[in-house]
């Protein structure tokens, strides 16, 4: 049974482990964000736009631990003048998402239950992926709609069976060129696969 999983980011990305080391990773995120302030930017407002991007990723961070995040990925460099509005997380090993303890069947589940549905493999191990457009929550501070990735894989050999989820996010901005959001997804699909387990 694996202990644990590599994931090879995109460029411009980092992580934020959810669990312990949090802190010292959004103290690091911020830090180098605030390096790359474009010249010109007021000295003085430099420390709230410290605390702004603070606030922002604990808001962040307390979202992906409330979805049973493990460790958040986030983009923290602007590519082609702007930030991407994206992010995944992978989970914590959960219990069987359907109630049934088979990974083939679970994946099965998965898969009638989902409107876009594909199987896939991560090292070695049958995977499911689904996609889906959520619609915005104003009430929940979600001001516009966003698509959502999903990869749900089983643990090998685990007992009990216990599955590893990854969900990817991005929001469709007011004008947002729809290419642009295809892109965004093409890229996880590429980060998942670099996915591998990890034995040691």
């Amino acid at each position: 049974m694996p202990n644990g999983f590599n994931l090879v980011p995109p460029p411009g990305w980092d992580s934020i482990p959810l669990q312990s080391g949090t802190r010292e990773a959004i103290q690091r995120i911020v830090q180098k964000s605030v390096s790359q302030l474009p010249v010109g930017f007021p000295k003085d407002d430099i420390p709230q736009a410290r605390l702004r991007l603070t606030k922002e990723l604990k808001q962040t961070v307390r979202q992906a631990r409330n979805s049973n995040g493990l460790t958040l990925y986030l983009p923290v460099e602007r590519m082609h003048g702007m930030l991407i509005p994206a992010s995944f997380v992978a989970s914590e090993p959960l219990g069987a998402p359907t109630g049934n303890s088979d990974p083939e069947a679970v994946l099965l589940d998965l898969a009638r239950d989902a409107e876009d549905a594909s199987a896939r493999e991560l090292d070695g191990t049958a995977a499911i992926r689904t996609l889906q457009k959520l619609p915005a929550h104003p009430e929940k501070g979600v001001e516009v709609p966003s698509w959502r990735v999903q990869y749900t894989v089983p643990i090998p050999h685990s007992v009990p069976a216990q599955w590893l989820t990854f969900s990817f996010s991005t929001l469709i901005a007011p004008g947002m060129d729809i290419d642009f959001t295809e892109t965004l997804v093409e890229l996880f699909d590429a980060v998942m696969t670099t996915f591998r387990w990890s034995y040691a």
